[in-house]
């Protein structure tokens, strides 16, 4: 997905959850840029095979099999995605922190086992 693209979904998402200020226009787009950044990293990994390990080969000539680079930075990039979803309220842990009365709204349906929990609490 593109940075815009990704810009749109993530203010949906916090408009969602109730979430979403003009303040945090900055960080929404640095995350929506990093994410970009994830997708076409991942595209080059499957394009290129999606090898987890592969060869690299030393200055002397020597051979090694290490992690795929891509996937490595992949990770990086998924690891602080995460961070970014988390400080933009839009993990179920941190809306929860924010704003407990959003968590409430977000769910729209309770599930049989806590409506029979709630007749006994």
């Amino acid at each position: 997905m593109t940075s815009k693209a990704w810009k749109t979904n993530i203010v949906k998402r916090m408009k969602k959850v109730g979430t979403y200020q003009t303040a945090f226009d900055a960080a929404i787009q640095a995350t929506a840029d990093l994410l970009e950044q994830r997708d076409k990293i991942y595209q080059q990994y499957v394009d290129e095979g999606a090898q987890a390990m592969v060869i690299r080969v030393l200055d002397r000539g020597g051979k090694n099999t290490v992690e795929n680079p891509l996937l490595k930075t992949w990770r990086e990039l998924q690891a602080q995605s995460l961070k970014n979803w988390q400080e933009l309220g839009l993990t179920p842990a941190s809306l929860k922190k924010i704003n407990e009365s959003a968590v409430k709204s977000a769910v729209k349906e309770t599930s049989p086992l806590a409506k029979a929990l709630a007749k006994y609490g």
